[in-house]
């Protein structure tokens, strides 16, 4: 069988003498932390939503702005088909994915705090530029200043919180990126509906307030410990030890702290993290963390909607005020989805929620096919009962994949890179999901428009690769010291042929671990 895994008590050297309470000064840390999330999330919300509204086409996009009124009483799968207004968004992504390294850079030698204040000052800078933009080009340089701070703070934010965690919350807790994601997405919405009545200036308040989470990010970042994982890579034993004694609230840390020296050990024997990376050894974390899951976390087309669900509503017939609030609906799913997600993965293992997520979601985007294909595209406004119908079953989706590939996208990878090459790694999974997530908002709009209802059947045969892909290749972590699961590879029945014990430079085996 392709999953499984081992539980505290069992997996590894010392795990099983690992001590922790959850304590005051570790939940200050990881909820400052998550706010990183804010930002992407805010981000992804606001940019939808400005897209759409008239003042914000009328002064940069007048082609798209008459496009849209030429037939008021028309539905029209191509009303948003621009490359310029899709570069608006996917600018960002694009920049993103380009800052990631030197954000692997700053991470892995000064620490994943200094990646996140990095983050949270070039992401104001960005939301500044942007409500003064006079022009395209302030628009897209605006953009490329937030795609810098989300490169930084996607890069640091997840390792940083996957490290302070304990084996048996870590699930949990790595998920609070995502909460503070969807929470940034929600408040996105509701204030897009409120600035879509300020005439003309309204988009500009929307893109503004960017600069609120980065503010809040940037001075709780100042007050934020440094990992006990980082200070150990930075040779800062004995801080690390203090901070590690503060965030588990007890003395009795020597077997964890002994486990962090080890990996530590390994880590600073590697010159280039981004080549030991291709070795054979870490093919797993290459071909799942890496490539796979980031890339497959895009293809879902669930960015799709929430780059462009006021577009798309409104392309379904939904007006403006309307749109906007049928987005906020869907945004409000994806956090209650979260809750969901946060309250269960370390008890039902991240196997469990990809599998179950990835064929309700295939049914979900094969009934948003049939419907468009009978309903919709004749030059015929939508009937009330299936534009709610819609909106309903676009809910669902969200909602399964707001418990699976969006939290579990950055919780996977971050839990399986090894000590050794976690900054580049997290850096590599940074770069593809804005590959990808930059190629999507670029072409969505052009291939809705060309493909029309098809497109969401090409999503479903995606999440079907990926699925299979999940139950193949990926064991389960769940409960897993994050030292500890490159043994689950040894037992893997794909895996152990790259990764052998005696190829592990750890000194630990995986002899005492149950069969995957």
């Amino acid at each position: 069988m392709a999953g499984g895994g081992f539980s505290d008590d069992k997996g590894g050297k010392r795990a099983h003498l690992y001590e922790y309470k959850i304590t005051g000064y570790f939940i200050f840390a990881c909820v400052v932390a998550a706010m990183g999330g804010s930002l992407f999330g805010y981000d992804l919300g606001v940019s939808g939503g400005v897209t759409s509204m008239d003042d914000f086409l009328k002064e940069f996009f007048p082609k798209v702005y008459r496009r849209k009124h030429a037939h008021l009483k028309e539905t029209d799968y191509c009303k948003y088909d621009n490359q310029i207004l899709t570069l608006f968004t996917s600018s960002l992504y694009f920049a993103a994915l380009v800052s990631t390294f030197g954000a692997s850079h700053v991470t892995r030698n000064k620490g994943r705090r200094a990646s996140i204040l990095c983050g949270a000052v070039s992401f104001f800078l960005g939301a500044i530029l942007n409500a003064f933009a006079k022009n395209i080009a302030m628009l897209i340089l605006g953009r490329c200043l937030l795609g810098v701070g989300i490169g930084f703070g996607n890069q640091a934010v997840p390792l940083y919180l996957s490290e302070m965690a304990p084996a048996k919350v870590r699930g949990a807790v790595n998920q609070m990126f995502q909460l503070t994601t969807c929470l940034g997405i929600l408040i996105a919405n509701f204030i897009n509906y409120a600035t879509d009545k300020i005439h003309p200036w309204g988009w500009r308040l929307s893109l503004g307030l960017a600069t609120v989470p980065a503010t809040v990010m940037f001075i709780g970042g100042l007050f934020l410990p440094e990992t006990p994982n980082s200070l150990v890579e930075q040779g800062k034993l004995q801080e690390a030890r203090q901070v590690l004694e503060k965030i588990r609230g007890t003395t009795k840390v020597d077997a964890e702290f002994a486990d962090l020296k080890d990996a530590s050990d390994a880590a600073r024997a590697i010159k280039d993290p981004f080549r030991n990376l291709l070795k054979r050894k870490n093919r797993p974390q290459l071909v799942i963390a890496a490539l796979g899951i980031p890339a497959f976390q895009q293809l879902t087309g669930m960015n799709s909607i929430l780059f462009y669900a006021p577009v798309i509503f409104q392309s379904l017939g939904f007006g403006s005020g309307a749109s906007l609030y049928s987005s906020a609906i869907t945004s409000g799913a994806l956090v209650l989805a979260t809750f969901i997600s946060m309250a269960f993965v370390d008890k039902f293992g991240r196997r469990a929620f990809f599998l179950e997520a990835g064929v309700e979601m295939i049914c979900v985007l094969v009934a948003v096919a049939v419907t468009l294909a009978l309903k919709f595209g004749e030059g015929e406004e939508l009937p009330k009962g299936i534009g709610i119908f819609l909106v309903v079953i676009i809910c669902i989706f969200v909602v399964a994949y707001g418990r699976s590939w969006g939290p579990l996208g950055w919780l996977v990878p971050s839990e399986l890179f090894p000590l050794e090459t976690r900054s580049a790694g997290q850096s590599m999974v940074v770069c593809v999901n804005m590959i990808f997530t930059a190629l999507i908002a670029q072409c969505f709009l052009v291939s809705l428009c060309h493909l029309k209802y098809g497109i969401f059947l090409l999503f479903a045969g995606l999440i079907f690769i990926m699925s299979c892909f999940i139950f193949f290749l990926l064991p389960e972590t769940k409960q897993v010291p994050i030292e500890e699961i490159y043994l689950l590879w040894q037992n893997h029945w794909f895996w152990k042929r790259y990764c052998t014990p005696e190829e592990n430079e750890h000194g630990l085996d995986a002899k005492s671990l149950p069969p995957i």
